[in-house]
């Protein structure tokens, strides 16, 4: 059956199998392997993609259930939220061995997209999905901070 995904701002029209997960079909079928397998029971956080604006683990999401949406990687993030938290993350050197940084990326600009301004629970919350096995979980709430500082000065400039 073929499925129909606004992916990273263009039309795309899959013909594969709807229980697929949507992670497959994103770097398997579409080429797109910035977002990475980490579990494949949604407990890492590491394939994490958006659905709609939402922070979604492509791993347990079906191709069949994502069908219609708007869905973005790492690889189309282009937002307001998404440049001020990826400029953070190379200037706090968030990343160790980065295997999880495009899920923390994504679930980091989901939380900033919906609360341009949250305090450290409001992050430990938001990131507590999202395992990272070097332990740099001090530089992502550092990130985080940052990329809201930018991004209300970026406001407060317009």
């Amino acid at each position: 059956m073929s499925y129909s995904f606004t992916i990273n701002g263009q039309a795309r029209e899959l013909d594969v199998d709807g229980d697929m997960p949507l992670l497959w079909a994103v770097r398997d079928h579409l080429e797109l392997t910035g977002t990475k397998f980490g579990c494949g029971i949604a407990q890492c956080g590491a394939c994490t993609v958006m659905v709609d604006g939402q922070a979604q683990r492509s791993c347990v999401l079906t191709v069949e259930a994502a069908a219609g949406s708007e869905i973005t990687t790492i690889e189309g993030l282009q937002s307001r939220e998404g440049q001020a938290v990826q400029k953070a993350w190379q200037q706090v050197q968030v990343a160790q061995c980065g295997y999880c940084q495009s899920g923390q990326v994504m679930s980091a600009t989901a939380l900033l997209a919906r609360n341009p301004a949250p305090d450290d629970e409001t992050i430990g919350n938001a990131m507590s999905g999202n395992l990272c096995r070097c332990g740099t979980y001090g530089r992502i709430r550092e990130g985080i901070h940052m990329a809201a500082a930018e991004i209300q000065q970026t406001e407060g400039d317009a």
